[in-house]
Parts: C-alpha cells; sequence; structure tokens
C-alpha cells in the first residue's frame, strides 16, 4: 500500500480545484523591496542551469496531481519551494483520493495534469502502453539517474525498455515496530524464533500483535502486507511475481499458505482486542497499545512511515520505539524487503513539466523530504536522514538481495479491492477461507483482462 491511507478526494477535471496551492517568485520579491527583489531574482535566474539539453524555462506554471494531503502535501509544497524561487515556475499541486480516476478523465477529456503521482506499477505499465505517459529518456540525464538510485527502482519505473516514472520517495514494508522497554530480548533470527519467544513474553493481557485493519475505503490494506511478507519469504520471489502478474492462482498452496499464516496473527488469542478489535482499529493508533502499562501487544507489523504516528500519542509522549526487520522463514530466500514509493510521471510535455521532474530526482529535492522524518529515498546520494532509525530503513532498503515491490500496489484495480476485502472477511471467518480464495480466482480472471 502506497499512501491510499493519507489522499484527499477533490476534483481535477471539470470541478473546483480545491487544494490547488501555488507559490510564486512574486510571494518573496514582494517580501524583500522591489528593488533589491529584482536584483536577487535575476541573480537567481541566472544561477539556475537545467540538467536537460534545452535551455532552462522560467516563470509558467506546472500543474501537479497526487494523492498527499496533510504532512505529507506540506512536505511536497517545501520541497518545491527552492525549485519555484529559483525558476519562478509556480506549481499547482491537486489533491485527490481517486489517482487513478482522475487521472483517466483528464486524459480523456483532453485536460491531464502536466506531472503526476502513478498509482503502483500495475497502472502505470497500462498508462504507459495506452500511451499516457511520456518516454522520460529525453527529459532527464538518465545515466545519472541509474547511477544514483536503487538498480530495483530504475528497473520498476521502466516498462518495454522505457523509462516512464522515477521515485521521488520511498518506503520499506514489513518492520515489526515495539516498545523498547517492553522487548529486550535482540532480534531473532527466524520467524519461527520470533513466534516462539513472542508467546513465552506475551503473559496476561498482553498479545504478540497489535493490527489495524480499519482505513476507510481503503480498509484492509495492512493485512495485504502481511500476506504478501509470507508469500515472499515462504514461497520466493519467484512465486510472488507470478501473483503479482496474475500467474498464479489465490487458491494455490503458496497463496492459501500466507493466508493460513496470516490467520494465526489475527486469531482472537494473538491480536490485541480480538480479530474485531483489529477490524474496527484505524490503522494510525493501531501502535498505541505497545506503550500502554501493561502493554497490549508486543509488536505492530507496519512500514517506515509509521514512526509519526507512534510519536503521535498524547497519552504516551516521547515514546522509545525501534523496529525488527521482518525475519527470515525460508532461509532460501534470506535478503527479501517489500517496499513501496511514490513515482511520478510526465503526462503533459511542457518546459516546465521538464524542469519539475529534472528537480524532483535530486538528492538536493529529496533530502527536504527525508529531513522531516518517516520517508525514504531510493537515491543513494541522499544522506540527511533525522534520526538513526531512519539511517536502518535506509540501509535496509539498500541492502535488499531481493526487494519486491508492494503486490497489491502492482495489482490491477480491480484485484487490489478484492484483496482488500478478502482481509476482512477472512479476518471476520477463517472457516470461509474456500471460499474467499476461490472468490478471488474468479476476481483475477476478469481483472487481467480488462
Amino acid at each position: 500500500m502506497a499512501t491510499r491511507w493519507n489522499a484527499r478526494g477533490t476534483t481535477w477535471n471539470g470541478g473546483p480545484r480545491s487544494r490547488g496551492r501555488t507559490v510564486g517568485i512574486a510571494a518573496y520579491v514582494a517580501g524583500i523591496g522591489r528593488g533589491v527583489g529584482a536584483l536577487l531574482l535575476a541573480v537567481i535566474l541566472a544561477g539556475c542551469v537545467s540538467t536537460g539539453a534545452e535551455p532552462a524555462p522560467t516563470g509558467g506554471t506546472v500543474t501537479v496531481l497526487g494523492s498527499w494531503e496533510g504532512p505529507e502535501e506540506g512536505a511536497f509544497l517545501e520541497m518545491v519551494r527552492p525549485f519555484e524561487v529559483r525558476t519562478g515556475i509556480r506549481v499547482v499541486y491537486t489533491s485527490t483520493r481517486d489517482l487513478q480516476g482522475q487521472l483517466e478523465r483528464g486524459i480523456a477529456a483532453g485536460d491531464p495534469p502536466d506531472v503526476a503521482g502513478l498509482p503502483g506499477p500495475g497502472f502505470m505499465t497500462r498508462l504507459a502502453r495506452s500511451g499516457g505517459l511520456k518516454d522520460l529518456t529525453s527529459v532527464i540525464d538518465v545515466a545519472s539517474y541509474k547511477a544514483d538510485t536503487i538498480p530495483s527502482f530504475v528497473s520498476l519505473g521502466t516498462i518495454d525498455g522505457r523509462l516512464v516514472g522515477v521515485f521521488i520517495k520511498a518506503t520499506v514494508k514489513g518492520l515489526l515496530w515495539y516498545d523498547k522497554s517492553v522487548w529486550t530480548l535482540g532480534t531473532p533470527r527466524t520467524w519461527d524464533e520470533l513466534v516462539q519467544v513472542a508467546r513465552v513474553k506475551a503473559t496476561g493481557v498482553t498479545r504478540p500483535w497489535c493490527v489495524g485493519l480499519e482505513s476507510g475505503a481503503a480498509s484492509g490494506w495492512p493485512g495485504t502486507d502481511w500476506i504478501e511478507d509470507f508469500l515472499l519469504r515462504q514461497s520466493g520471489p519467484d512465486a510472488y511475481d507470478r501473483w503479482v502478474a496474475g500467474a498464479l492462482r489465490w487458491t494455490s498452496p503458496e497463496v492459501r499458505r500466507a493466508f493460513e499464516a496470516y490467520g494465526q496473527v489475527v486469531a482472537d488469542g494473538a491480536v490485541a482486542g480480538g480479530a474485531e478489535g483489529a477490524l474496527r482499529t484505524y490503522f494510525a493508533v493501531a501502535g498505541r497499545p505497545l506503550f500502554n502499562q501493561p502493554p497490549g501487544c508486543l509488536f505492530l507489523h507496519q512500514g517506515s512511515f509509521m514512526a509519526p504516528f507512534l510519536s503521535d500519542d498524547p497519552a504516551h509522549p516521547s515514546p522509545d520505539f525501534d523496529f525488527l526487520p521482518f525475519p527470515d522463514i525460508d532461509p532460501k530466500y534470506s535478503g527479501s524487503v517489500i517496499g513501496a514509493g511514490d513515482l511520478m510521471g510526465l503526462i503533459h510535455d511542457t518546459p516546465q513539466a521538464r524542469e519539475l521532474l529534472r528537480y524532483l530526482i535530486t538528492p538536493e529535492a529529496q533530502s527536504i523530504w527525508v529531513k522531516r522524518g518517516g520517508v525514504l529515498s531510493g537515491n543513494l546520494r541522499v544522506t540527511a536522514y533525522p534520526d538513526v532509525i531512519s539511517e536502518r530503513e535506509a540501509r535496509l532498503l539498500q541492502s535488499a538481495t531481493r526487494f519486491r515491490f508492494d503486490a497489491s500496489d502492482s495489482m490491477p484495480e480491480l484485484m487490489n479491492s478484492g484483496f482488500w476485502q478478502a482481509v476482512l472477511d477472512y479476518t471476520r471467518d477463517p472457516d470461509r477461507l474456500d471460499d474467499i480464495l476461490a472468490h478471488l480466482d474468479a476476481v483475477q480472471a476478469t481483472a487481467y483482462r480488462q
């Protein structure tokens, strides 16, 4: 799951751009006086050098459609502010819950955004093959991008030999968050060892796991992350890739085994609040029982973006937490890591849009967002991580020997939404697993034909 949980619904095409926001160079000039401002502007623009072959544009507007809101929207706007100051190009950002639908409608109506976030590699592939995404070969310095970027991220943005998507931030999935004052037993070598020790440690009212599946229209996605971790580490990357591609049936032994492992996590005796509690709990507050006295759980399984949510707990100010990487299940697949990230693509080719994309992939731009915390970068030259936890997450991402993108985000939308619902249904009634998987097979047969 990339950023579904924090997107705002607004209208891009044929409606009000209620979240549109611009910052122009004029605002900066006005604050320091007309004469001094004009001189500063001239100096800034004279020193602005494009990384592309054509001259760098000055002035104008670039429209961006994405799913960020709240703190993430603020981080993106802070990220592009130096670009606006240097170039005089206004960045008009609009957020939407329905990123895929807004893009499709805008393209069909001939009024697309210039630059857009891409909701997962699956949709990106379909959009690229239909001609909706521009080839970035002539837009950015591809050789430099490849040299600076984690190779898996370059591959994920490349469709049929064309680079069509570039990452501007990243997430590591499958981290096991814990209270450092409660879990003091080090890092288990395997999943079986972790489960055995956790069962002994979790006595009284404490349970091994905290789980929160509630996320509005996207409820269920935290459970898909669990199942993806199990499948990759139990059955390996080949099975994972076939599953994502629609070539491995949901009723296969590999997928069934992953569901059953997840079922042990959300069993009433294993999860805080029982299965019904997991279904009702909003994902962003699911980790709060870690810090209760006595603790309600030992671990929360979530991505690297979770650290700010764990810190934002009025009942437990300044909690001292850390994470364990997801342990190996089958040693043949050691070094496996699942992650996600925000891809950006060029929809409407303008000089201003090209210049923005060149800027967004730079260490300068990505360091601005990284410094705020809760975000990683696929750019190997970004080192400005704000704390030890972020540095460890970045090393985990960069050192992965088997990196895979979040499976549900890579599947067709119909399959993705069916997966979310299946997690909710299975958590509520694990005895229905046969019917649930058979239904997912039927969804798969339709989803991959569209």
